[in-house]
């Protein structure tokens, strides 16, 4: 009986090695599909900006005010462009925290980026109903700033 718990022990030992060494394979293949996106996200981030700002330079320049607005357009796909990128970086700064931890011993499988969440589950209802705000009356005409007061 003893050898047995010994055994199951020894089992569920290895069954947490295993995950510890399938999670740290899936995170550096995370991270180096990151780093590949960041790469190809600061060049693009630099070429869509620096076409943003050529355009809206230009065309403030002859005054055409549609380009202007094309301009400020593109240039606002950069600015998202560089979100993506900010994001990246913080999920690879997550992962390299999860790599450190297995290789000192410290990893807790609990991240966010470790599995999918799978589905949600529907909110819990609330034990009491509340009550319906009551409606509030629209005035049919304009109201003068004298009868609000």
């Amino acid at each position: 009986m003893q050898s047995t718990k010994h055994d199951i022990a020894i089992q569920i030992e290895n069954i947490f090695d295993n995950n510890q060494l399938s999670d740290l394979k899936r995170f550096m293949a995370k991270r180096q599909c990151l780093n590949y996106t960041n790469n190809i996200l600061i060049y693009i981030f630099h070429l869509v900006q620096t076409s943003g700002i050529l355009i809206t330079t230009i065309a403030a320049g002859y005054n055409m005010k549609e380009l202007v607005w094309v301009g400020a357009g593109v240039s606002a796909v950069a600015s998202l462009i560089k979100i993506f990128e900010t994001t990246n970086n913080s999920m690879l700064k997550k992962l390299m925290g999860d790599i450190k931890a297995i290789r000192s011993g410290n990893y807790v499988d609990e991240g966010a980026l470790v599995e999918d969440p799978g589905p949600v589950p529907p909110p819990a209802q609330p034990q009491q109903q509340s009550q319906p705000e009551p409606e509030r009356e629209v005035p049919t005409r304009p109201v003068s700033l004298q009868e609000v007061q």
